[in-house]
Order: C-alpha cells, then sequence, then structure tokens
C-alpha cells in the first residue's frame, strides 16, 4: 500500500473503546508515550484489528492513521 505520508511508528494495540459508529483504538509506541487513534467501527472492521495486535501508525497533518500488513 502506497501513501503520501511519512511519519510512521510502530505500536501495539492495548485497547478498544467501541460505541455504535465510532471507537478509539489506544496504542502503545515504542517512545515513552501512548496514542489514540478514533476510527469508526466500519473500519476497525474492516481492517480487523483487535487488542494485542502490532501495527503500523501513519500520521499526517492532523489525522493519524493504523495500518495493518
Amino acid at each position: 500500500m502506497k501513501y503520501g505520508a511519512r511519519n510512521q511508528l510502530t505500536g501495539k494495540i492495548t485497547g478498544i473503546k467501541k460505541g455504535d459508529v465510532m471507537c478509539q483504538v489506544t496504542l502503545n509506541i515504542d517512545a515513552p508515550a501512548i496514542m489514540n487513534s478514533v476510527m469508526t467501527m466500519e473500519s476497525l472492521n474492516d481492517l480487523a484489528i483487535k487488542e494485542g495486535d502490532s501495527v503500523k501508525i501513519v500520521a499526517k497533518a492532523v489525522n493519524v492513521l493504523l495500518v495493518k500488513e
């Protein structure tokens, strides 16, 4: 998958808070920090990510995108 964002980190999903339409995914990254990403439930299901998965974190402007490879 190609994308224009150059800011990439690797993280492990430590929690997913689900709502009716949106969800919040919490990640631990290699730096001493925790990140969160908000996405639709449809995106969460399409990516098939779950707690404990490792994902690539792609950041561009104010958006944080998760990529499961």
